[in-house]
């Protein structure tokens, strides 16, 4: 997707959607599963779209997802969601091949992003992890839109688990 405006203009669109689609709702689960489908459907290069959520110290496990299989738990230390989650901050990744600690859950994913998600209090709750199967495929238009989205779990009337 060359099209910068044509990008933020799918952007907006999804937004709404997930905005009009969790009016309300204060679920985490509920939450994840619906952005995760919405984000998922949007973009053709989002291949695989979900949440790693924070179940124990220094541990993802998988959570709501749309795509292939992917990783059941993810230690703190190990791969790019892992240090997402030890760094609290977006990373956007051209080319998970030259990444030493990338976790190869699918052999087709080229490249991804992952963002964290932190609760009312700033505490890490669960990181959002998108890949591609194409080179380079996110942007700064991506961090951005996906960022805003992972705001969304900062409303207090969320009941975290």
């Amino acid at each position: 997707m060359n099209d910068s405006f044509e990008k933020e203009k799918i952007c907006a669109e999804v937004y709404q959607r997930i905005m009009a689609l969790v009016e309300g709702e204060t679920d985490e689960i509920a939450l994840m599963a619906t952005v995760a489908c919405e984000l998922h459907h949007g973009f053709p290069y989002f291949d695989w779209t979900g949440f790693y959520r924070v179940v124990q110290p220094e541990v993802l496990k998988i959570g709501p997802y749309q795509g292939g299989h992917g990783c059941l738990v993810i230690p703190f230390e190990r791969g790019i969601c892992g240090r997402c989650a030890r760094t609290g901050k977006t990373l956007n990744i051209a080319d998970v091949h030259a990444e030493a600690d990338h976790i190869a859950c699918s052999g087709t994913t080229q490249s991804e992003i992952v963002v964290p998600v932190f609760d009312a209090n700033g505490m890490l709750r669960a990181v959002l992890d998108v890949d591609s199967d194409s080179p380079a495929a996110f942007d700064e238009t991506d961090v951005k839109f996906l960022e805003k989205v992972c705001e969304l779990f900062r409303n207090p009337g969320i009941c975290w688990s």
